[in-house]
């Protein structure tokens, strides 16, 4: 399937799928065919490298994915810690399991950001921890995908 290009051309339609890991949650979300949105998925619940890696294989093998993006979690100085190590030791293991390219992405405030969303959408309550880490893993891959227009 191809979709027409800004430049004239066919280009190749790709979904993306996005990724806001956690230590018990991890949140999904996938683009559409064009990649120009992302959408929420349900969560995944494990503490588990490991069965996160395999869900999130088996779910970008289902879902067609070209790429997997992964918010990548930084201090707010531009350094690595405890949680962007351990995002590291999950995006070795999910490489292993696909083979479609996984990209580590700056997630920084996008927690934040789907925070604010559920403020002003006035979600609450057990529904708000339920739908943080997906709307994350949303905004991560829009911010992906804005960044290739």
């Amino acid at each position: 399937m191809f979709g027409n290009c800004k430049h004239g051309g066919l280009k190749p339609y790709m979904k993306s799928l996005g990724i806001d890991f956690g230590d018990s949650r991890t949140g999904f979300a996938v683009s559409d065919e064009l990649g120009f949105g992302a959408g929420t998925l349900d969560n995944f619940k494990s503490g588990s490298i490991y069965k996160v890696a395999e869900y999130a294989a088996k779910l970008s093998n289902e879902l067609g994915v070209s790429e997997i993006v992964v918010g990548f979690p930084k201090n707010m100085n531009g350094t690595v810690g405890e949680r962007g190590e351990k995002t590291k030791m999950f995006v070795e293991k999910l490489e292993e399991l696909v083979d479609v390219p996984v990209i580590l992405w700056d997630e920084r405030l996008t927690t934040v950001s789907a925070h604010n969303l559920m403020n002003v959408t006035n979600v609450r309550g057990k529904k708000r921890k339920e739908s943080v880490d997906s709307i994350s893993a949303a905004f991560i891959l829009q911010s992906y995908l804005d960044s290739k227009r």
